[in-house]
């Protein structure tokens, strides 16, 4: 129940905002002025119209005092005062409705000047409404506009947020590098080790050599020395001899 409250709500914020709009209450607005200068308008007609007929009834009316008026000088040429006598009765209660028809005519004549003096105030009114509506419709647009920029600009960032994933791939980076650093280093002190340990055999077997030579020049020398010399070289040169085979296998030594 709550949910479908919430929904009515959202719904009928939603439908408000669309009847708040300011372009549609613009439009609203302008077509309110068309219609009331409309009405206006034609109210205009009718109070025009009414004056023509009061003109057109003062002009009968003072017509018809103009013709009693030459009927009783007839009537007085003629010798009949009586009928001279009545036309002139006549004529003095079509003078006063007259009098009375002027007055009214006036009025109406006044009224209907003010009328179109409002009336031209009006549309000059409308049109300036009308204008200034229009240049309303173009700020709300260009403020739309604005808005969305605005909004599509809300997801961009500049700050250096991707630092830290590059500072630890670069530390990583370092570190694997030291590391084969460190295990080259490692090997190379390995086989330089090979190589020295290889020079001392040969600076040993270099100073047997001269030692046997020194002992067969005393008379010193035996036999048995003699074979473990010789077994020793052996032992060395088949060292050697794997070592030459397993570097040029491309293995390096353990």
């Amino acid at each position: 129940m709550k949910r479908f409250i919430a929904w009515l709500r959202a719904l009928f914020n939603r439908t408000m905002d669309k009847v708040e709009d300011p372009e549609m209450m613009l439009d609203q607005a302008r077509r309110d002025m068309q219609q009331a200068l409309t009405a206006n308008r034609e109210k205009a007609v009718q109070a025009i119209t009414q004056k023509n007929r009061l003109q057109t009834m003062l002009d009968e009316a003072t017509k018809k005092s103009l013709t009693l008026e030459n009927q009783a000088s007839m009537a007085l040429r003629q010798g009949n005062r009586e009928l001279a006598k009545q036309f002139l009765r006549e004529k003095a209660n079509n003078d006063t409705a007259i009098a009375t028809l002027q007055a009214t005519l006036a009025q109406a004549v006044e009224t209907v000047e003010q009328v179109k003096v409002a009336i031209k105030r009006q549309e000059e009114d409308v049109r300036k409404k009308t204008a200034e509506a229009l240049a309303m419709k173009t700020q709300w647009k260009q403020a739309q506009i604005q808005d969305s920029i605005t909004k599509s600009l809300q997801g961009l960032t500049f700050d250096n947020e991707y630092e830290g994933s590059f500072a630890a791939a670069r530390e990583k980076i370092q570190n694997k590098q030291a590391e084969a650093a460190a295990r080259q280093e490692m090997y190379g002190g390995s086989i330089q080790g090979k190589i020295m340990s290889m020079e001392d055999q040969a600076m040993d077997m270099a100073a047997d050599e001269e030692l046997k030579k020194l002992e067969e020049k005393l008379g010193l020398s035996t036999a048995a020395p003699i074979q473990e010399t010789a077994t020793a070289s052996t032992d060395v040169d088949a060292q050697l001899d794997e070592l030459e085979k397993r570097l040029q296998q491309g293995q390096g030594p353990a």
